[in-house]
């Protein structure tokens, strides 16, 4: 592994944990961030040419927590005081990730998420948070999860972070009788988590597994300390659901596979089987949040019950894309419905259903990627191919890009 690779690997494997040992020494979340930066600044000059460490993130540990520390050095001269907490933070153990005297959640990942996710910031810029620090999913990913611009994006970050540092949040987990009110804002946080696995808006990687998978046991941990929460048993069938095909998502090459031609066999039938037992027996629910997973977690279930493509039920998915759509008319689940429709009624049908959409999606690829798809079903080769032309200059992920040109290439053809 080159050491562009491994670094690559370890931010994106240890970040969050790296985060919370740092955030548990020190309590400054400015700082934490900034240091971290810095350090994989410095392992990107340094490892080329000194190779990579034998544990390359107690490395990044180490040299964050010299840079916090040269920090509070400096802080403390500018106010002509004896650094008295330098000298306490060098003295001090790696101590625990957050606070917790009740032991309510052991999980420093959890733990990590419920700072972000505290009552004083709004759902969108805590969830936002949370993808950042804990996850380290970049700023261009999260602003795409969202459908905003990066700056916009960033300038949210930036005042979200300020706004634990001035209001004085404490890094402490909430106790038992406040975590309920956490958990919708959790669940928000798990579903992007593994949306920005499951769909990477940028990389070299079709998916990250290890990142999707890391928002399913967030799901499960977070479960575990209070099961009787639909939202998160609508969650959990959700995200289990899509994450048993990810052997089958990907071709020997590392090319995309996509749904309709897909070796179900490849499917986790283990996975699919605890969330069908986790979706019987859940009725819709009056709330807004758990029925939208409810809904796209019976969307996945037609396509895991369905032996072939060719045998799924397309009135059903379109009759719950349906009731998502009236539920919340997002741009994603409007372009979800159409793909659905399409399916059942023909390409024309899809297309009619596109319009309007191109103002909610102005820089999404995936819309004039399924335009494209549909006009080159209805005939349209010269049409089709423009949409894709549009589609591979706004798509960011190398894999799905190769994809889309090769398509539209066949077209030209």
């Amino acid at each position: 592994m080159s050491p562009d690779e491994a670094l690559a690997a370890v931010v994106r494997e240890e970040w969050g944990r790296l985060v919370a040992l740092l955030l548990g020494r020190f309590r400054r979340l400015d700082l934490v961030e900034d240091a971290l930066g810095d350090a994989v600044e410095s392992a990107a000059r340094r490892w080329p040419a000194d190779g990579v460490p034998d544990s390359p993130a107690a490395w990044l540990h180490t040299a964050a927590r010299r840079r916090v520390l040269d920090r509070l050095r400096a802080e403390a001269m500018a106010q002509r005081t004896e650094p008295l907490l330098v000298v306490d933070a060098e003295r001090r153990g790696p101590g625990p990730a957050m606070a917790d005297p009740g032991g309510l959640v052991e999980d420093d990942t959890l733990r990590l998420v419920l700072l972000c996710c505290h009552p004083a910031l709004a759902p969108d810029v805590a969830s936002a948070l949370a993808l950042r620090l804990v996850v380290g999913v970049s700023t261009a990913d999260i602003a795409r999860l969202f459908l905003v611009g990066e700056a916009t994006m960033a300038a949210r970050l930036t005042r979200g972070k300020k706004k634990i540092v001035a209001a004085g949040i404490p890094y402490g987990v909430p106790g038992s009788e406040d975590l309920p009110g956490r958990l919708r804002t959790v669940a928000r946080t798990a579903y992007l988590a593994f949306t920005a696995g499951y769909a990477p808006g940028s990389g070299p990687d079709l998916l990250r597994a290890d990142l999707a998978g890391e928002a399913v046991r967030l799901v499960r941990v977070t479960r575990a300390l209070r099961p009787e929460a639909t939202v998160l048993r609508a969650l959990l069938a959700l995200v289990l659901l899509h994450h048993s095909r990810r052997d089958a998502r990907v071709g020997p090459a590392g090319e995309l596979v996509l749904l309709a031609d897909q070796d179900r066999a490849r499917w986790h039938r283990d996975e699919v089987d605890e969330a069908l037992a986790l979706l019987d027996g859940l009725p819709p629910d009056p709330d807004p949040l758990t029925e939208s997973y409810r809904l796209q977690a019976v969307v996945a279930a037609a396509h895991a019950l369905a032996p072939t493509a060719a045998d799924t039920d397309w009135a059903l998915v379109c009759t719950a894309y349906d009731r998502l759509v009236r539920l919340d008319a997002s741009p994603a689940a409007r372009l979800a419905a159409a793909v659905a429709l399409a399916e059942r009624d023909g390409p024309d049908a899809g297309l009619a259903a596109l319009e309007g959409l191109d103002d909610a999606l102005p820089s999404s690829h995936r819309l004039p990627a399924v335009r494209g798809e549909l006009l080159a079903r209805r005939g349209d080769h010269v049409a089709a191919a423009e949409a894709l032309t549009l589609a591979i200059a706004r798509c960011g992920n190398e894999v799905e890009r190769s994809h889309l040109t090769a398509r539209r290439d066949s077209l030209r053809g």
